[in-house]
């Protein structure tokens, strides 16, 4: 039976997969869980802007009521607000109600520990144990109900958290936002005013079905073209739930997570903030990271793909900065999870400090030749027992030596195989992408 949590939580289509059915059973078995840590606690319950959000919420709320537990609904928030909200406000746990880049019929939910971390493999499992046990009516805890209120207004003790250590310092800095139609929207803009930037925002007015449609840090044009247009210092394009980011320098060049982790290490090695000189990526880090972190006198440790095993990692090796490409940026000392408003407004105090274009801070970094494909299938976990793609997969490798690197994974939150292949050769890896898609869509396409 497939597991239903991936690497980033639960998620589906509405109204497929992804209804309030489920949601509140969901909920109800994870707030079984919890009871055993907490009989008295309170769950803090975040969404971003889809349309889906407020059904749900309902919904989890329910579920954890029933399961004799209080809900407390902080409204649109980030992941990393939730997160942050969760330790603050002393809650048993967190749940976030997002998608986080997925287009807006999708939806999903994912649960937070009490310290503000994304609950373990272990964990997860557990409440997926109970929630198969269950039928389909689960009984009101024998406790009774718990309860449900709004806090709504706790969603600015995140806004000062974030935005008092920068208070000022990006004065005379111009900015543009993409807030992706999403959960940052109304945080962003405050946050970076106050820290002193002049802000232009775009992808500030959700409709509830335009999160991420063409803005965003996956989609990030608009904002490279009004960068250069506005003559702004830099761009900071967030996806829907901000805990990723993806910058854009003065000349309209993207600044992704490999470069952001150059810029950062190599600044908070000099601050005395980067324990051990250790910096945690992923499988997916380039070799460029690799090459930029060794000149600055530091180390790169590999862990698996997704936020959670970064952090896991971190934790394990004292690291404190960790991060994937996709811009999912962990400054350990600050944060317990990726943070697009964090990672933004740190890189800009770099910039502020330094007094150099954000052109000048990536040149920290060069990156190789990198050609990166997602190949939708309608089974995209058979091909990791397929001896004959297994085979081409070790030839590939073998061909592209120590020039190269594959990496050829399932996604956690799509159905799709994502192929990452990295060279000193364009040609090369082109093609080397190329056979692996056609073999991967010849067995197992839809």
């Amino acid at each position: 039976m497939a597991r239903f949590f991936g690497t980033d939580g639960v998620r589906g289509v509405v109204g497929e997969d992804m209804t309030a059915d489920f949601a509140q059973k969901l909920a109800f078995a994870a707030g079984h869980i919890l009871r055993k840590k907490n009989p008295q606690g309170g769950v803090l319950i975040g969404r971003d802007t889809r349309a889906s959000g407020v059904m749900l919420e309902q919904a989890v709320a329910k579920g954890l009521s029933m399961a004799g537990l209080e809900a407390w609904l902080a409204g649109i928030v980030t992941t990393p607000g939730v997160a942050y909200l969760t330790i603050a406000l002393g809650a048993v746990a967190g749940v976030v109600i997002s998608a986080s880049h997925n287009p807006h019929h999708y939806n999903g939910i994912k649960f937070f520990s009490s310290a503000g971390a994304k609950l373990p493999d272990n964990e997860e499992d557990e409440i997926e144990r109970v929630f198969r046990s269950l039928g389909n009516e689960p009984a009101p805890a024998a406790s009774g109900l718990g309860g449900i209120r709004e806090i709504h207004a706790e969603t600015q003790r995140y806004v000062k958290y974030l935005a008092s250590p920068y208070e000022g310092i990006l004065t005379g800095i111009r900015l543009i936002l993409d807030c992706a139609h999403g959960a940052a929207f109304q945080i962003a803009p405050k946050v970076f005013a106050i820290a002193g930037a002049e802000v232009k925002c775009v992808g500030a007015s959700p409709d509830g079905r335009n999160i991420n449609a063409g803005c965003g840090s996956l989609h990030p044009k608009v904002l490279q073209r009004l960068v250069v247009e506005e003559s702004a210092d830099a761009g900071i394009g967030f996806d829907g739930d901000a805990d990723r980011v993806i910058l854009v320098d003065e000349n309209g060049n993207i600044i992704d997570g490999d470069h952001i982790l150059a810029i950062m290490a190599a600044e908070m090695k000099r601050g005395g903030r980067l324990p051990n000189d250790l910096v945690v990526g992923t499988t997916l880090s380039g070799l460029g990271l690799e090459i930029s972190l060794r000149q600055s006198g530091c180390r790169l440790l590999r862990a698996k793909v997704g936020d959670r095993y970064v952090l896991e990692m971190m934790r394990s090796e004292g690291a404190n900065l960790g991060g994937e490409p996709s811009g999912h940026v962990i400054f350990l000392d600050r944060s317990t999870t990726g943070d697009g408003l964090l990672t933004g407004l740190s890189v800009m105090e770099v910039m502020a400090k330094r007094g150099e274009p954000l052109s000048q801070l990536a040149s920290v970094m060069q990156p190789l030749p990198q050609v990166m494909l997602n190949i939708p299938l309608r089974d995209n976990r058979s091909w990791q027992k397929d001896a004959a793609i297994i085979a081409l997969l070790e030839k590939l490798e073998s061909e592209l030596g120590g020039n190269g690197r594959l990496v050829v994974r399932s996604s956690g939150t799509e159905p799709v195989v994502r192929i990452m292949v990295e060279g000193i050769n364009r040609d090369q890896i082109s093609r080397v992408a190329e056979q692996i898609a056609a073999a991967l869509t010849g067995s197992y396409g839809a």
